[in-house]
């Protein structure tokens, strides 16, 4: 009974001393079987992105305070111009149709078509 802490606390330390010796311990090494590209890497955006902001935004700040917004500027309201009043006109005898025109107008409406030529 009393080996088998013993042996159990061995065990660990063995382990621990082993696992000390090595220079990095990332399992994830082990199951990785793909080999990085060759070349340089270079940052894409080495000042940030561009149009983001960095850091924590203003309101997730503890003790933050909504600025007032400002108010909008008067609105000037301009009066509408006056319209231009139009001179009263003549009323006037609707013009008569040219006699050539009123009789030619019953004329189009009795449309003759022409028999077609026999054969």
């Amino acid at each position: 009974m009393r080996r088998r802490p013993i042996v159990l606390i061995a065990s660990l330390l063995a382990s621990g001393i082993m696992l000390g010796g090595c220079s990095t311990f990332d399992p994830t090494e082990w199951f990785n079987t793909k080999k990085p590209l060759p070349g340089e890497r270079k940052a894409m955006f080495p000042d940030g992105v561009p149009g983001v902001a960095q850091g924590v935004p203003p309101e997730l700040v503890e003790g933050y305070r909504e600025q007032p917004a400002e108010p909008p500027p008067p609105v000037v309201e301009e009066k509408p111009k006056p319209k231009p009043k139009l001179r009263p006109q003549q009323a006037a005898a609707p013009r008569a149709a040219p006699p050539q025109q009123q009789r030619a107008a019953p004329e189009q409406s009795q449309a003759v078509f022409p028999e077609p030529p026999r054969r």
